[in-house]
């Protein structure tokens, strides 16, 4: 962000401080408050909506700091400064490891599960097994997807202690397995130990190819967040997928643990999924009036993102060149990742962008990093303080200038649970979903919708809940030159 901001801040403030004191010395203890309120008032996206961030609120820096002395605590000065539906700008108290990349990671045993209140019974619940995470503690296990259980440690599992034996327990514990006829749990003798362990996430969880007919289909389920690491994998699966033929691609995001992203990121995966838009327009941002003025007047292209010709100065893409991409998303109101929203948005001007799953929830802006420094760059820095900020400083539009405030209704429309009694094997046809997936893309049949939770099951629990991420958003790098 290098004299990105740095130009269009200093004619901002220029602007701002027509009456300001130049011999004016800011007290210490406001250093902060100032910070976070110049800082939004540059490029917080509803900037104008906000009466105490307006360019004429104040005529002198004694004025802005008498304002900001009437907060003690910054945190509650920057909450006052956001819309009421804004739950996406955050302020950084310790920003020491906002830059660092690290693997997504944990402390677990690798059984991903779900909980659900069993039938007849107004205490005692059922586990199923909803999958075993690659190269954990439970891969090297005799327990499958499918599977069900009812006790921990020989102790029946209930609604009130489920989460204490299974999620808040001891890093070792035995399952109890039982068959499970929908109806009734019956024990099976079986004894299953599972001890918890570091693990990091792959970021792919399943690649596979289907021939069905002329169609070579590319079935990926993608597993992690969309970070530099992981785009540099993907790239290596799309290779093998362009060394099989593949001319149909489903991405399968049901278990992504989500987290945010970089534009970038996104933009390569697209090329990725493409390939013949090289240098075309990708995507476009609209960010608040003050800004948006300046970029237009000064450097119009950084409002737009090209799709790029290169991963990276020394690798190419490994594009597939599609036409038609199917998007598979969880059952519950898809709120996790902007990310794929911004995806889905971008490519849909250039290719058939299909949805399974629900409607989406509409994330449709972008965030930066504001640090303290006079172009809210890193490098000069104010060092008596580690606070960055994290403002929704932009809305994106495609290149048809369509948004999605409002979110993306799905060609098909999952369930918000899978059928507990019938998972079947993921990545084979097995596999209710991929099944149903895979003859739509090929007869393109959206059929009539599954019955969703034909026994009436309460759904108390499901692990991949819980280790979902809030959506960070997705974070934007611009760069501008010094037009001072």
């Amino acid at each position: 962000m290098k004299n990105l901001l740095k130009a269009c801040y200093l004619l901002i403030i220029a602007v701002l401080c027509t009456h300001c004191s130049k011999e004016y010395e800011l007290p210490q203890d406001l250093v902060v408050h100032d910070f976070v309120w110049k800082g939004l008032n540059a490029y917080y996206l509803h900037q104008d909506e906000i009466a105490d961030l307006s360019d004429r609120r104040f005529s002198s820096d004694q004025q802005l700091n008498a304002y900001l002395n009437t907060f003690p605590d910054y945190n509650d000065l920057f909450s006052s400064l956001l819309i009421s539906t804004d739950v996406k700008s955050t302020l950084i108290e310790e920003y020491s490891n906002l830059d660092v990349i690290n693997p997504r990671s944990g402390f677990l045993n690798g059984m991903e599960f779900g909980i659900i209140a069993e039938p007849a019974s107004d205490v005692n619940v059922i586990g199923y097994i909803h999958h075993i995470l690659p190269n954990s503690d439970a891969s090297t296990k005799n327990i499958v997807r499918g599977e069900f259980f009812n006790a921990v440690d020989g102790v029946q599992l209930t609604r009130t202690n489920f989460e204490d034996l299974l999620i808040r327990s001891t890093n070792t514990f035995d399952l109890t397995m039982v068959d499970f006829d929908g109806t009734t749990a019956t024990p099976n003798t079986k004894i299953v130990s599972l001890e918890k362990q570091n693990y990091n996430y792959d970021t792919i969880f399943l690649e596979k190819t289907f021939s069905i007919g002329a169609a070579h289909i590319g079935y990926l389920m993608y597993h992690n967040d969309f970070s530099r690491n992981s785009i540099d994998n993907l790239n290596d699966t799309f290779l093998n997928f362009k060394n099989q033929a593949v001319n149909e691609l489903v991405l399968d995001l049901r278990y992504n643990i989500g987290g945010g992203s970089f534009a970038r990121n996104i933009t390569d995966l697209a090329s990725m999924i493409t390939g013949q838009f090289t240098e075309d327009v990708f995507i476009k941002e609209q960010w608040n009036s003050k800004a948006q003025t300046w970029f237009v007047a000064n450097q119009p292209d950084s409002l737009i993102t090209k799709f790029p010709a290169k991963l990276n100065s020394t690798t190419d893409f490994n594009s597939l060149n599609l036409t038609d991409v199917y998007i598979v998303l969880n059952g519950n109101n898809f709120s996790g990742s902007s990310a794929i929203e911004l995806l889905i948005n971008s490519l849909n001007p250039h290719i058939n962008v299909h949805i399974i799953g629900t409607n989406t929830a509409g994330n449709n802006t972008g965030a930066i990093t504001l640090y303290n420094s006079e172009d809210y760059d890193f490098e000069l820095r104010n060092s008596t303080h580690t606070v960055a900020l994290q403002p929704i400083v932009l809305s994106f539009y495609n290149k048809n200038d369509q948004t999605y405030e409002n979110g993306f209704t799905p060609n098909i429309t999952l369930c918000p649970n899978e059928d507990i009694l019938n998972l079947g094997v993921l990545g084979e046809r097995s596999e209710p979903i991929l099944d149903r997936v895979l003859e739509y893309v090929t007869s393109g049949d959206t059929g009539v919708n599954t019955v969703c939770n034909p026994n009436n099951y309460e759904f108390l629990y499901h692990s991949i809940n819980s280790q979902r991420e809030a959506d960070s958003g997705v974070f934007i790098k611009q760069n501008l030159p010094n037009t001072n």
